[in-house]
């Protein structure tokens, strides 16, 4: 059986308040031209397709026209969860008029959820949709009062789901959560709304699945075994993602349960990157870019209204720095964690930064009983 997945639309988002329509449309297009070139059984879109629980219309619309042309095919079946980004009953909306077993639509959680099964020459696959949830609709939902975490929540998810699961049947995860070990970026929103509890989940969780589609995180990366992967978001959100390959992951499961992955690379209308250099330097460029641009400017002094300049032949730069400020931060940084074994000195360190000069006697007499007495009191 062969399968795409994708993850993390972010549909209606904008970067650093420039929209991002026509991008996601260039997106959605090769996500169509890959369906046409590889002809998978199932397509996998594991959470966040919308960027916000209350979507714009265009994004609304967006979407519509998407699942409009890709369940044209009747030979694709299409398994939808909701993220943290989105409102779960208007992803559930999404799935009452649906193919029965040729589209599997999670957003609320329900504890009867069935998985949906799907036959190739080898057998049946079972697919588990596993929307994102809060603890508090997790323990009303379960009926446990000891979910207190999102690696709670999953973990009741993915036991009720391996229950319904048919003996001798291939097991397909879908889910949106924070898997141990996963490298994260900027962009990406915390899963709990309390403070403390375990917020990843161990590759051990999944026990017993053959592949595990995961959403939730940008980056494109296997965690824990190589069958626990996100796809990653198709465009950059963020300056961190900076050089990061957007792509599709396709998935062709074999008899056994083994997968072999391949990467199928998105190309973005613009991309996401930074520029170096004086102004006078960055000005002379023979040709601007129609690219999200962070400049950072080396000069020794600031300008005048840079960023006004930098626009006529960057009309897209959304960020600028100067390298000075930047370096004096960085070597503050680098002076504090080197100092990391003598608060005093990094406190004192911090608040030169901050103000600008050196503590003076009662500031530092301050500083040093306050942490004579946080030391006393960790020792007690």
């Amino acid at each position: 059986m062969r399968i795409l997945h994708t993850s993390d639309w972010h549909l209606g988002r904008q970067f650093f308040q420039l929209p991002l329509d026509e991008d996601h449309d260039v997106i959605l297009a090769q996500i169509h031209d890959a369906i046409s070139a590889y002809s998978p059984d199932v397509l996998i879109i594991a959470g966040d397709i919308f960027d916000r629980a209350g979507p714009p219309q265009t994004a609304l619309t967006r979407l519509s026209d998407f699942l409009k042309r890709a369940t044209a095919n009747p030979e694709l079946a299409i398994v939808i969860i909701a993220g943290n980004h989105d409102a779960a009953a208007q992803i559930g909306m999404l799935g009452l008029l649906a193919p029965v077993g040729k589209a599997l639509i999670r957003g609320p959680l329900d504890a009867d959820d069935l998985p949906m099964m799907l036959t190739d020459e080898y057998g049946p696959v079972a697919i588990s949709a596993l929307p994102f949830s809060y603890e508090f609709a997790a323990r009303a939902c379960f009926g446990e009062d000891d979910i207190n975490c999102p690696a709670d929540v999953i973990a009741a998810q993915v036991n009720a789901a391996r229950d319904r699961v048919p003996p001798g049947a291939r097991w397909i995860v879908v889910a949106h959560s924070f898997a141990e070990g996963a490298l994260v970026t900027d962009s990406e929103r915390p899963l709990s709304r309390t403070v403390g509890g375990v917020e990843t989940v161990g590759a051990e969780v999944f026990d017993g699945a053959h592949y595990v589609a995961l959403g939730h995180l940008h980056r494109a990366q296997a965690v824990g075994a190589p069958h626990i992967r996100y796809s990653g978001s198709p465009l950059a959100f963020n300056f961190d993602e900076e050089g990061q390959e957007k792509s599709l992951t396709l998935i062709d499961l074999a008899a056994d349960g083994s997968i072999e992955t391949t990467s199928i690379p998105l190309t973005p209308r613009r991309k996401v990157r930074s520029i170096r250099g004086k102004l006078d330097e960055l000005l002379a460029a023979p040709t601007g870019s129609d690219d999200f641009i962070r400049v950072v400017l080396t000069d020794p002094t600031p300008h005048i209204e840079p960023m006004k300049r930098i626009r006529a032949l960057y009309p897209n730069a959304v960020q600028l720095s100067y390298e000075r400020t930047e370096r004096t931060l960085q070597e503050k940084l680098g002076e504090g964690r080197a100092a990391i074994d003598a608060p005093e000195k990094l406190v004192s360190d911090f608040l030169e930064f901050v103000r600008g000069e050196v503590p003076d006697e009662g500031d530092t007499l301050l500083v040093n009983t306050l942490i004579l007495e946080a030391r006393q009191e960790i020792e007690a």
